[in-house]
C-alpha cells in the first residue's frame, strides 16, 4: 500500500469491496453460523459458482497481484506458504499454514525464516511442487515486466533492494535457500515476526520455471490450488475455473472446492450486479459478489423485504477514513488547532454521510476495532456523538484564534462515501459550529492522491483513508507513523511527517515479536501513544453488506477479508 495506484485499485476493490477485504464482527447474514438461504442448508460437492465483479481480474499472475491473505478469486488457483484461516469472524483474521507445513519457524532475532513443504502437493499437470519453484516464484515478482504486487521483499530479503528478476539475473536470490526440494529459507535485514503474514501474498506462489511463459504466464498460470484456469478473455473480464484433479484436500485444509465450475463475470454496473443478486434467476441463484457492496438506498430496499434481508453477507475489514493534517502548515501547525478540529466533529453526521450505521461505524481510533490489530479503546479528544463546539471554541482561543479561523479541506469527488464531497460537508457543518469556517476543495480521483501523497504538495487539512495489507498493526501504523517510511521524491504515506526516535524503536521493537498476541497489544498501545499528537482524526470504519444468491450455502465471512469466501461456497 505505498503507491496510490495500488490504495486506489484497492479501494475501488474495497469499498465497493474493499481489495477482497473487510473484517472485524463479521458473520454470515445474520450470524457467524448463517450457512445458506432457504432448504437444504447443507453444503454439497457440484454445480457452477457465479462471480458478478464491477472489477476485471487483472493481471492474474501471482507475481503481479496485490492481495490480502491471497486474495478471494486467486487463492482458488494460486497456493501459498501460509494462508488467511477460513473461519467467520475474530478466528479467520489468523494465519495459518498452506503449502508449508507449519507458519514459519525463525531464528533467534526473526532475521531468517525456515518452511518445510506438505508431502504429495502437485500441479495441475502432476509434477510435484518444489521449494526451488517457490523461490522462482518468488524472483520472477521482481521483473520490472512483473510490476504490481506487495513491495515487501524488496525491502526486508538481504540484498534484494536492486535485484531485477531472473529473466535478466540468472543467479538469483541468495537470501533465499533451497537446500532441498521441501525446505526454503528466507533471510532478512532486519527482525521481522510478522514474515507469516506477508507469506501469504500472491508472490509466494510456487511457479515452475519451464513453464514460465513471462508476460503471458497470466493467460494459465500453472496452478497449485482446486482450480485451474480454462479461459481467460479480456484480461480477466471472463474468467473460467474447472477443478484441478491433482489437487488434494488432504493437503489442503483450507479451502473446501465444492462447486465444479466457477464462472467469473466482471466489467458490470454496480447497480445491475445487485438486482441480478436479488432477482436470483436462472445461473444467478447460484452467484455472489466479491466487490461491489449494497448502497445506502439499495439496502434500505433489502432491509424491508424479509427473503432479501437473511441473503446479505456482513463484514468489516481493516481499514479506517480519517482526517489527515500536515504540522508544517499553518495553522495545523499547532497542536490545539488540531485538538479543537478533533473535538468539533460531529461523527453522527459523518456516518450518515457515508451511507448511515448500517454502513459505518464511528472510529476514535486509528486502529481498526478488532483483535488481530491489537484495538485498544481511546478517545483523547471526546466529542460525544455530535462534536462538542464550546470546548473546541475554548481551544481555538487558546491557540490565538478567539474569533475562530478559516481553513481548507481537501477531498475526492469520487462518489466513494469515504474521501469524498459528501463526506467533506459533514466536516463543514460540524465545524461552523466551533466557529472554523471550511473552504471544500474538491480534486478529480487521480489529482486528489497526487497531491495528498506528495510531501511538496501535500494539503494542511485533508480527508484520508489505510486499509491493511494484512490483520496487523504492523502495516498499519508503520507507514503512517514511521519516521523512516516518509518519502520526499515519491508516493509517501506518513501524512503528519512524524519522525519520533521513540516510536521508530518501538515499531522495530513490536516487529522483533513472534508471538503475534504480544505484538497486537504493543501495537494498540502505540496507536493510543500517537493519538495524543493529534496528527490524524480517525471517522469511521465502513462496514460491508453484500448479496447473495439464494441457492448459495456455507457464507463464512472472516475477519481478515470482510467478505464472502468463496472458497467456502457450496451452490447445492
Amino acid at each position: 500500500m505505498r503507491q496510490p495506484s495500488v490504495i486506489a485499485r484497492r479501494v475501488a476493490a474495497a469499498s465497493v469491496s474493499l481489495v477482497v477485504a473487510a473484517g472485524a464482527a463479521a458473520c454470515g447474514p445474520e450470524d457467524n453460523d448463517a450457512k445458506g438461504a432457504g432448504g437444504d442448508s447443507t453444503p454439497h460437492k457440484g454445480g457452477t459458482l457465479t462471480v458478478l465483479n464491477s472489477n476485471p481480474q487483472q493481471d492474474f499472475d501471482p507475481a503481479r497481484l496485490y492481495t490480502s491473505g491471497g486474495g478471494n478469486v486467486p487463492s482458488l488457483v494460486f497456493r501459498t506458504l501460509t494462508t488467511r484461516n477460513r473461519e467467520n469472524g475474530e478466528a479467520g483474521a489468523e494465519v495459518v499454514p498452506d503449502l508449508a507445513t507449519d507458519t514459519g519457524r525463525p531464528n533467534k532475532d526473526a532475521t531468517v525464516w525456515t518452511y518445510t513443504l506438505k508431502e504429495g502437493l502437485k500441479y495441475e499437470d502432476g509434477t510435484p511442487i518444489t521449494s526451488a519453484d517457490i523461490k522462482y516464484g518468488i524472483e520472477r515478482s521482481f521483473a520490472p515486466e512483473l510490476s504490481g504486487g506487495a513491495p515487501y521483499l524488496r525491502d526486508w530479503l538481504v540484498g534484494a533492494a536492486d535485484y531485477q528478476g531472473p529473466y535478466k539475473d540468472k543467479k538469483g536470490l541468495s537470501a533465499i535457500e533451497t537446500p532441498d526440494a521441501r525446505t526454503i529459507v528466507f533471510r532478512l535485514n532486519k527482525p521481522e515476526g510478522e514474515f507469516p503474514y506477508l507469506a501469504t501474498q500472491t508472490q509466494f506462489t510456487p511457479v515452475p520455471k519451464a513453464k514460465d511463459t513471462g508476460t503471458k504466464y497470466e493467460e494459465h498460470p500453472i496452478s497449485s490450488g482446486p482450480y485451474k484456469v480454462v479461459e481467460n478473455d479480456n484480461d480477466g473480464e471472463h474468467l473460467v475455473l474447472e477443478r484441478n484433479t491433482h489437487w488434494s484436500a488432504s493437503t489442503d485444509a483450507e479451502r473446501k472446492a465444492y462447486p465444479d465450475r466457477i464462472d467469473v463475470r466482471s466489467g458490470l454496473d454496480s447497480s445491475v450486479i445487485n438486482q441480478r443478486l436479488s432477482s436470483s434467476q436462472g445461473a444467478d441463484a447460484a452467484a455472489v459478489t466479491t466487490d461491489t457492496n449494497l448502497g445506502p438506498a439499495e439496502l434500505a430496499k433489502v432491509s424491508g423485504d424479509g427473503e432479501l434481508a437473511a441473503r446479505v453477507g456482513t463484514g468489516h475489514f481493516g481499514y479506517t477514513n480519517y482526517i489527515a493534517f500536515n504540522p508544517t502548515i499553518k495553522p495545523f501547525d499547532n497542536v490545539k488547532v488540531r485538538q479543537a478540529i478533533a473535538y468539533a466533529i460531529d461523527r453522527s453526521s459523518v456516518v450518515n454521510a457515508a451511507g448511515g450505521s448500517a454502513l459505518a461505524e464511528p472510529a476514535t481510533t486509528f486502529l481498526p476495532n478488532q483483535k488481530s490489530f491489537g484495538y485498544t479503546p481511546y478517545d483523547h479528544f471526546p466529542a460525544g456523538t455530535s462534536g462538542d463546539p464550546a470546548k473546541a471554541r475554548e481551544l481555538l482561543k487558546e491557540a490565538g484564534h478567539p474569533n475562530g479561523l478559516t481553513v481548507t479541506l481537501t477531498h475526492s469527488n469520487a462518489k466513494d462515501f469515504e474521501t469524498s464531497p459528501e463526506i467533506a460537508t459533514a466536516i463543514q457543518d460540524a465545524l461552523k459550529k466551533a466557529g472554523i469556517t471550511v473552504k471544500l476543495q474538491g480534486l478529480e480521483e487521480n489529482d486528489y492522491s497526487d497531491k495528498i501523497h506528495d510531501v511538496k504538495t501535500e494539503p494542511g487539512f485533508f480527508l484520508a483513508h489505510w486499509g491493511a495489507d494484512w490483520p496487523s498493526g504492523g502495516p498499519f501504523l508503520a507507514p503512517i507513523f514511521d519516521g523512516r517510511q516518509i518519502v520526499r521524491d515519491g508516493a509517501n504515506f506518513n501524512t503528519g511527517l512524524l519522525d519520533d526516535k521513540s516510536v521508530n524503536a518501538e515499531i522495530d521493537a513490536i516487529n522483533r515479536l513472534t508471538d503475534l498476541d504480544a505484538a497486537a497489544k504493543r501495537w494498540g498501545a502505540l496507536d493510543k501513544k500517537i493519538g495524543e499528537r493529534a496528527l490524524t482524526v480517525p471517522l469511521f470504519h465502513p462496514v460491508y453488506k453484500r448479496l447473495y444468491g439464494k441457492d448459495i450455502r456455507n457464507v463464512v465471512i472472516s475477519d481478515w477479508t470482510g467478505v464472502l469466501d468463496i472458497s467456502q461456497v457450496a451452490v447445492k
